[in-house]
């Protein structure tokens, strides 16, 4: 096992595990709250369900390879693309503060979008790879395939997710050497375009106006990042200790979810949330040198990608609980609550396994 993978399999493990912690905590922490008459450990089951969910997924992608993902991400995407669908009829969609983002079944959730936000990427991967060379029309009508999932994430609405492809997308461009030609002046266009149907939504102009000013809206959408910047405050530099937060008490809302290193800070202090940034970098940095090893284009490509989906939800996470950067609704990968989402960041977890394996094959194959 080399350095890269120990430091993948390590600093993932260390995070699902504390969080877990963290789940049980403020689940616990709220229903005894509220009075809810709920299971404490329901929350909890719930989140190692998806976890195992995601090992036995995982399990089955490692198995079949990345070179057979990316052989059927194309039907696969279309497949996650008639799911994003389905999330906008009545019945099948769920709809939570305003969003219909969810497929429910049997007390269960599944989030389509998760999907998508991995497989875009890799369908244009399947096709960067498999052109000699990359002219525009080709290069436009691969765009305008992909273009269709994006469109129904963005109207869901999940501006987060949308977020993130887009910026997935512009540094796969990059690590492809496209000509910036091609994409730069589609990419301004759909962001203006984005940006002015955006700034129609009720929602977004007032997430923007409370991300300025927090004290705008204590009793409304301001009042969550006030309360984690309180919590994150309060912790100052040790922490109040493990279970001692007092946000958690049904002052924080999403606080076993979008907001959880906010309580996590509050109780484990700024050294503990080092230790979570240090986690998350060293996750970076073991898929990225995953990556830099890989001998083939196609493995380079997807190991830097899934790499840095990871990497950059982490930091937009840490950064909306900071108060950086405005609120998107968005889970930390690996610690807070959130079913869908945790199952394709394990899923993400075996593909770069697999990509690593597969690159020591081929590096040895070729010193024989």
């Amino acid at each position: 096992m080399n350095r890269a993978v120990l430091g993948l399999i390590v600093s993932v493990s260390l995070l699902f595990g504390v969080g877990l912690v963290m789940v049980f905590n403020t689940t616990a922490a709220e229903i005894i709250d509220r009075s809810l008459e709920v299971s404490t450990h329901a929350a909890l089951l719930k989140q190692v369900a998806y976890g195992a969910i995601g090992v036995i997924v995982g399990i089955i992608a490692y198995f079949y390879g990345y070179r057979t993902i990316l052989k059927y991400s194309v039907p696969l995407l279309i497949g996650a693309t008639l799911l994003l669908l389905c999330v906008f009829l009545p019945g099948l969609g769920q709809t939570i503060n305003g969003a219909r983002r969810w497929i429910g079944f049997a007390g269960y959730t599944f989030q389509p979008s998760e999907c998508a936000k991995i497989l875009i990427p890799l369908v244009f991967i399947r096709w960067a790879v498999s052109v000699e060379k990359i002219s525009f029309l080709p290069f436009a009508k691969v765009l305008a395939f992909l273009g269709v999932p994006l469109a129904l994430i963005f109207f869901e609405p999940d501006n987060g997710t949308t977020v993130i492809i887009l910026a997935s997308m512009t540094v796969l461009f990059w690590l492809s050497r496209i000509p910036w030609t091609y994409w730069a002046v589609p990419l301004l266009a759909v962001t203006l375009v984005g940006g002015a149907v955006a700034s129609r939504m009720p929602h977004v102009p007032d997430r923007i106006r409370i991300y300025l000013n927090p004290e705008l809206d204590l009793r409304g959408k301001g009042h969550q990042p006030h309360q984690a910047k309180i919590a994150a405050g309060s912790g100052q530099l040790f922490g109040r200790g493990l279970g001692e937060s007092l946000q958690k008490l049904n002052y924080l809302p999403e606080a076993r979810s979008d907001y959880i290193a906010a309580i996590f800070a509050e109780e484990c202090g700024f050294i503990g949330i080092l230790a979570m940034i240090a986690l998350y970098m060293t996750f970076a940095f073991s898929g990225f040198s995953i990556a830099m090893r890989c001998p083939n284009r196609e493995g380079f490509l997807s190991a830097a990608l899934l790499t840095f989906l990871v990497a950059f939800q982490a930091f937009l996470n840490l950064g909306i609980v900071s108060g950086l950067l405005p609120s998107k609704g968005m889970t930390l990968p690996f610690f807070s609550q959130g079913g869908s989402s945790l199952i394709m960041n394990i899923v993400v977890l075996f593909v770069l396994l697999d990509i690593s394996r597969t690159a020591s094959e081929m590096r040895g194959n070729l010193t024989k």
